[in-house]
């Protein structure tokens, strides 16, 4: 396993993280534990998770990924060997359930939902502590486009990053990270950061896959000049780049087919796309999946990349792909067909 410096601390972390957003609704706590125990002995040190996991966000199910995790730690006491990521929540549908739905960034839900995610992880600390999306309306979530709403409403940055800074000098968080943030928002933190003597975010979790490439448009030097790599989730695309939806086949236990709110990648362009990586994949002799998470690993901007699974098949799969370097000639394949359909999914 190759291991990467995270942002400019001098830890190191695992080039391939574990994702955890089906535990509790896809995944048992049993399936839980044994895929952590094939992520840990293959070398992964990385886990990820967020107080409102399991995905898709119910009120029956909320926060049970956090206490799965907390219960291995509590079941195994290998806490020290994890980097051990979290998130708090911002504004959205669908999550009304959480704090009566009004979420903000502000001292009051960061510090409840920090306290609260501690609790189920069994843990006195988090490595890395992530907003989970901008509390800002802006262009995440399936957009591309930016559309200001000059009268939006938010928790000014500064009252933001204050609280965690004083989270961090509390030792109950150790760093801190962005997620679905945009170039001007990353800048903003890392100005404030460095202006104020605030924690300076170490990464930033965004979407990055071959369907969707929209971190290289302004994202991808911040995080190379600034060293605030990418924790790359969504890979494989809700598994489309695996080849598995191909034909418009829906395998039973399959994230779009349970799940019919997942349709970011599922429109005629992104298919037809998704298509042609796959029959590349094919024609070098790849497994779709390794060839598609290679190619996100291997990019210079890349931190870690998030993986999941809800098999151990899959996921020894999709781990195996740190062995695959992907050349050339391959690269500039997909670099054509990335020109002829470029970013299809938002």
């Amino acid at each position: 396993m190759e291991y990467r410096k995270l942002g400019r601390t001098d830890l190191t972390v695992s080039a391939l993280c574990l994702g955890t957003m089906t535990w509790g609704e896809q995944n048992t706590q049993d399936e839980a534990f044994a895929q952590i125990t094939l992520a840990k002995a293959s070398g992964i040190n990385f886990i990820d998770t967020a107080e409102m996991y399991p995905v898709p966000p119910r009120p029956e199910t909320y926060a049970a990924t956090e206490r799965i995790i907390g219960n291995w730690f509590a079941a195994n006491g290998d806490r020290d060997d994890w980097f051990l990521a979290s998130k708090v929540a911002g504004p959205g549908n669908g999550i009304s359930h959480i704090r009566d739905g009004q979420l903000k960034h502000n001292r009051q839900h960061i510090v409840t939902a920090l306290d609260e995610s501690l609790k189920r992880l069994r843990t006195d600390r988090i490595d890395l502590y992530q907003l989970h999306w901008p509390e800002r309306s802006t262009n995440f979530f399936g957009k591309l486009g930016y559309q200001h709403l000059p009268h939006d409403l938010f928790t000014p940055l500064e009252e933001t990053l204050e609280v965690l800074d004083e989270q961090v000098r509390a030792g109950k968080i150790r760093h801190v990270g962005l997620s679905n943030e945009t170039p001007w928002g990353t800048l903003k933190f890392l100005h404030l950061a460095e202006t104020r003597g605030w924690p300076r975010a170490v990464s930033i979790q965004n979407p990055y896959n071959l369907l969707n490439r929209s971190f290289e448009v302004g994202l991808a030097e911040v995080a190379i000049r600034e060293q605030c790599g990418l924790l790359a989730y969504s890979p494989l695309a809700f598994g489309m780049l695996s080849g598995k939806y191909e034909h418009g086949a829906r395998p039973a236990k399959g994230r779009l087919t349970l799940f019919s709110r997942f349709a970011r990648y599922s429109n005629p362009q992104t298919v037809a796309a998704c298509s042609r990586y796959v029959q590349l994949a094919r024609e070098h002799g790849l497994d779709p999946a390794q060839m598609a998470l290679a190619f996100v690993t291997q990019q210079p901007f890349v931190t870690s990349n998030i993986i999941g699974a809800t098999t151990l098949e899959q996921l020894r799969s999709n781990i195996d792909s740190q062995a695959l370097n992907l050349g050339d000639e391959l690269l500039a394949a997909i670099e054509a067909i990335h020109q002829e359909q470029p970013n299809p999914a938002p």
